[in-house]
């Protein structure tokens, strides 16, 4: 279940994503915040922006603020952008879930980053918030820093504006507990060769 759409920053997520994969690591799902629904979660700045932006300029153009013209008038331009810099963050981020991990990976502004997060440092049950359009946020780990840009004000950290929330959960459910499976598997067995030792 792959959710990449072709954007100018894919063949780089990719590329990313091949060198963060350790040996024997395998990529169960991958997908991309839906950047629309993020960028409407936004529009309310719209609706401020142009307003603002307008009377800056009228304000500007009949002399009335003078030296806080500057402000005013970048003010209004950074609202109206903001939704848009969100939608270009988006396209520039990918969510992977792999049979040992969750990463978030980012080649945004020309830095690239990768975050992983084991399974074993996962809270015991995901969390699913409904942000509309058939995305969501999936928290699966909490008392992450609030400067993380996937983490919200209360340290929930995890895969932000994601579409279909719950089948993402589903798969991540499955290979936490596949994993946890073959670890016990294997303690067993290595405790069974030390008792014929």
């Amino acid at each position: 279940m792959d959710e990449i759409r072709s954007t100018l920053f894919s063949a780089k997520l990719q590329r990313l994503l091949a060198r963060a994969l350790q040996r024997g690591e395998r990529v169960l799902w991958q997908g991309q915040p839906d950047a629309v629904a993020d960028m409407m979660m936004w529009r309310f700045l719209w609706w401020i922006g142009f307003p603002w932006l307008t009377l800056a300029v009228v304000a500007t153009a009949k002399g009335w603020i003078d030296q806080s013209a500057v402000f005013f008038l970048l003010s209004g331009v950074m609202m109206i952008a903001a939704p848009l810099v969100m939608l270009l963050y988006d396209w520039q981020t990918l969510c992977v879930i792999t049979n040992r991990r969750a990463l978030i990976l980012r080649t945004a502004w020309g830095k690239s980053t990768v975050k992983g997060t084991s399974f074993e440092d996962m809270d015991a049950t995901f969390e699913i918030l409904d942000i509309g359009r058939g995305a969501g946020h999936l928290n699966f780990a909490s008392g992450v820093s609030t400067r993380s840009p996937d983490t919200d004000y209360t340290g929930r950290y995890g895969f932000r504006c994601i579409r279909n929330p719950s089948a993402v959960r589903d798969i991540l459910e499955r290979a936490r507990s596949g994993n946890t499976q073959r670890l016990c598997l294997a303690a067993d067995a290595r405790g069974r060769n030390r008792s014929r030792d």
